[in-house]
């Protein structure tokens, strides 16, 4: 076992890291900072609100942001998860992204700020980000969206919540989801970062990195393979048809990129792949800092948001 393995190191770690995202969030002038995730793609309107939701876990903060004026009385509704490592809380990392997908999908888009890690391991985040879904659904009349039109989605850790919400919803009878967009999410902790192997020396999500993040999230090795956790792990067996059709992404350098195609490949066999989309020459978070690539793969999303919460006509 390597040092970041032990719990007590991986959590000390983790709070650093916290703190020093916190710290880049507040410049006035960083890249990291708030003010430049909002300044990026000038030409989507920033059309937001705050709210708060209540879950089981704790309430849950998120942004709500309105799809240009003139669409639908009662437009669709898409749910967001940050990605972070289900260490870092940075939902306005997706702020650009959320952005897009109101404007190109016609959606409101609800950002949210969930529970992370080592405060709140497992199995706290997906059990809250699916109480956010559910609440989310049921209460589109009061809020001006239609949760009958909702769907999910997210970047890394977000994507991995994504697809546990997506699982949560088909073993518990709903709410029904229109799709579910996993855009290079972790899907296999139950095996080792250091047994996993990137298409390049050096990857941006460094093995000792994926370590710190999966011990501060899942202390106990032993429920790492847990289908909330790990649905591409090898433990995970069950009959997934019926589940939210999907859309996958990955990032042909990415750490995580076999687990997602492993997963990817269980979606189909289910009948639930809409596509498995690959960006090539990008690695693990290249939306934050490719602003050319992570524009089409934005639009892509948005084009398969759009196609899910077309009203049915039948």
């Amino acid at each position: 076992m390597s040092l970041l393995a032990r719990p007590a190191v991986a959590t000390r770690a983790a709070k650093t890291m916290q703190g020093l995202t916190r710290l880049a969030s507040r410049r006035s002038d960083g890249p990291g900072s708030t003010a430049a995730r909002q300044a990026r793609f000038p030409a989507y309107p920033r059309d937001t609100r705050e709210a708060t939701v209540p879950t089981s876990v704790a309430p849950a903060p998120v942004t709500i942001y309105a799809p240009p004026a003139g669409t639908a009385a009662r437009p669709a509704v898409h749910v967001n998860f940050h990605g972070g490592g289900y260490v870092m809380s940075m939902p306005e990392i997706d702020d650009a992204l959320c952005r897009i997908l109101a404007v190109e999908a016609g959606v409101v888009v609800v950002n949210v700020k969930y529970v992370v890690a080592p405060q709140h391991p497992f199995p706290a985040p997906p059990t809250q980000a699916y109480d956010v879904v559910r609440w989310v659904a049921e209460h589109g009349a009061e809020q001006g969206w239609d949760g009958g039109r909702l769907s999910v989605g997210g970047q890394s850790a977000g994507g991995g919540l994504a697809a546990a919400v997506a699982r949560q919803a088909l073993e518990q009878g709903g709410p029904p989801l229109t799709l579910q967009v996993l855009h290079y999410p972790p899907l296999d902790l139950a095996t080792s970062a250091r047994d996993k192997k990137a298409a390049v020396a050096r990857p941006m999500l460094r093995p000792w990195m994926a370590e710190v993040f999966d011990t501060s999230y899942v202390p106990d090795p032993r429920r790492r393979a847990d289908r909330l956790v790990s649905p591409a792990g090898a433990s995970d067996t069950a009959d997934l048809r019926g589940i939210a059709p999907a859309l996958v992404i990955t990032a042909e350098y990415d750490l995580l990129r076999a687990e997602a195609e492993r997963y990817a490949g269980r979606l189909a066999a289910a009948g639930a792949l809409v596509e498995h989309h690959e960006v090539a020459g990008a690695d693990h978070g290249y939306d934050t800092q490719d602003d050319e690539k992570a524009r089409a793969t934005y639009l892509l999303i948005a084009r398969h948001l759009r196609r899910s919460a077309a009203p049915d006509v039948s």
